[in-house]
This record gives C-alpha cells, sequence and structure tokens, in this order.
C-alpha cells in the first residue's frame, strides 16, 4: 500500500498568505490530505451526494450571492446541508466581506474558514498545483540534480564518480543546482516528475577534500533553485573497455521514475573529460529532441541511409522502488 502524504493547514496559511478568519483548533493539527477542491454550489441547494469532506472548500461572488438572496430559513438550511458534512476548510476569495451569519455557522459546525485577496480562479489553480506537489507520491534517491540550459538534469552514479563536483562546474558556467546528495523526487502529474532537496541539506554540496559548501552563500541566489522537473538522467560510470558504449545517438534508452518514462544516457568517465561540457552538451542534445530535431537521424540521411528510425530501449538503473 503506498503511503499517504499530508500537508496541514497552518503551511497552506503561510504559502498563500490568507487571513485566518476562524479555525476550530491549531492550524498545525488539521489535515489535508487531498489535491482536490470544490466550489459547493451544487452542496448548497441541498444535494450532497459524492461530496467529499475531505476538500477545501472555494466560495467567490456566486456563492456569497447566491446564500445573500436565500430567506434567513432557507439560508440556515443550506449551510446545515453544506457545513454538517464537515468539510476540511472554506476559503472566502477577492477578500470579499463574511456575513456574520456564515462566520457563525462556520463556528458552530467547528469549520475552519479563511480568506484571501486573490481572485477565485488564479487562487484555486495555485492552490492545486501547491497541493499536487505537496501531496505527491516521492522517493528520495542518491545523485544531483541541476537546471542546464532550462533541462532538469538528474546526475547519478556511484559515490565518488564526480557528480558533485561537476555540478560545482555547472554552477560557475551559469546553471543552477536544485540538490545534492539526496533528491526528494515527485510524481506531480501522470508525465511530470520534480525533484528537490531535502530542506535540512538545501543548497549544501560535499566536496572530497575541502568539505561540505553553501552553494547559496558562496555563488549567490542566481546559483540555486528549490525544485524543478526532470527532463534526463545521466548515468555516469567508470569506463569499461569491453562495453560498447552508444556512439550515434540512434536508440533512445529511457528509465521509469515513480512510473514516468525519462530519457537517460550512460557517460563513461576517463582522466581528461569535462563533464560539465558534457553534460550541457546532453542538456541541449535533449532538448533538440523534444523539439524533433535528431542529429544523429540527419547524419544517417546524409550518408543516404534512410531506413534507420531510432529505436527506444528501456533500461534499469538505481531507480527501482
Amino acid at each position: 500500500m503506498s503511503e499517504q502524504y499530508f500537508v496541514t493547514l497552518d503551511k497552506i496559511v503561510e504559502n498563500h498568505s490568507l487571513e485566518v478568519v476562524y479555525v476550530p483548533k491549531p492550524a498545525t493539527e488539521i489535515k489535508i490530505d487531498t489535491n482536490e477542491v470544490n466550489r459547493p454550489g451544487i452542496v448548497l441547494t441541498g444535494y450532497v451526494d459524492y461530496f467529499d469532506p475531505k476538500r477545501i472548500q472555494i466560495l467567490g461572488w456566486t456563492e456569497l450571492g447566491f446564500l445573500e438572496n436565500m430567506s434567513n430559513a432557507k439560508r440556515s438550511e443550506a449551510l446545515g446541508f453544506w457545513l454538517g458534512l464537515h468539510p476540511a476548510a472554506a476559503v472566502v476569495t477577492r477578500g470579499l466581506e463574511i456575513p456574520e451569519y456564515f462566520t457563525k455557522a462556520c463556528e458552530a459546525y467547528q469549520v475552519p474558514l479563511l480568506r484571501t485577496k486573490e481572485e477565485t480562479s488564479p487562487f484555486l489553480a495555485a492552490l492545486i498545483g501547491y497541493l499536487n506537489r505537496e501531496l505527491a507520491p516521492r522517493i528520495t534517491r542518491h545523485g544531483v540534480l541541476v537546471e542546464v540550459y532550462g533541462e532538469g538534469v538528474l546526475i547519478v552514479g556511484e559515490s565518488g564518480c564526480g557528480k558533485s563536483e561537476t555540478a560545482i562546474e555547472l554552477i560557475k558556467r551559469g546553471h543552477r543546482l536544485i540538490a545534492d546528495d539526496a533528491v526528494e523526487i515527485r510524481r506531480v502529474s501522470d508525465n511530470v516528475i520534480q525533484g528537490s532537496s531535502p530542506s535540512n541539506i538545501r543548497h549544501f554540496i560535499e566536496l572530497r577534500g575541502i568539505g561540505v559548501i553553501n552553494a547559496r552563500r558562496i555563488f549567490g541566489m542566481g546559483a540555486v533553485k528549490l525544485y524543478d522537473k526532470i527532463d534526463m538522467v545521466i548515468q555516469l560510470e567508470d569506463w569499461d573497455p569491453t562495453k560498447a558504449y552508444d556512439r550515434l545517438g540512434l536508440e533512445n534508452e529511457f528509465t521509469k521514475i515513480l512510473g514516468v518514462k525519462v530519457p537517460v544516457i550512460t557517460v563513461p568517465i576517463t582522466p581528461g573529460r569535462n563533464l560539465a561540457v558534457i553534460v550541457e552538451t546532453a542538456a541541449m542534445n535533449n532538448r533538440q529532441k523534444k523539439m524533433g530535431y535528431n542529429g544523429a537521424k540527419e547524419l544517417m540521411h546524409n550518408l543516404g541511409i534512410y531506413d534507420i528510425e531510432p529505436n527506444e530501449t528501456e533500461i534499469d538503473i538505481w531507480m527501482q522502488d
């Protein structure tokens, strides 16, 4: 059974700068464990089938206007239908004035009441995006995650193979560090995974012979980033003279991370190879492939070999759950 994640209400309040109108208990004790949100229009009419009380409820002009146009008796009944199901929280958008009867109803049913100055649709999008990220399935794996030319590149390999040194060189060349040593990977949608660093080691890099450094302090805020999508994986390994390494790039190799297919290339390590330049080139080449251009295919075409199509193969590296 997969692990169930949650985010406490106080973190949502802090992240979205919400005004706390009423909470029945400390917000640190209120857990939200679904990324779904709801606008309770139809529930206010009395239809409560399929209602999920775990969802945060969003109210704008439409919902408050609907309540205002009801008689006192009908309004009390509608709020009872809805709040009696004990939804996780209610958020009023646009900074709208909250009627006293609404606040008292939330207090009576002990439903947290919050307010935001944002408009309804932008707030909905921001909240769903935040919940998708915070509640996403995740794994933590050994590696280095950097942003290179807008591509999230996850560098993996055995301890001591030069991942952190490569990251330092990339930072000096104007790219950004997301995570070193431990990369927390989350599946934020069916085909997108994001990587970040655990908060207690964020921005730190370990360099053998030097020790632990803070990349943000040394190279500045422009050298780091909190999280980024993972567009490709680069596997570093010691050169094996008996192994046939790909020299054309016609075959597309992939690995699966949390069920999402990600391009992967294997780079052999030998003395004198500039790994930072290789990573930069791999990132640019991966972006070109996503945009429909494959240099190896063009070369084959120029050589008169028209029937070669890139094959897709899936390889297993270290990503097993």
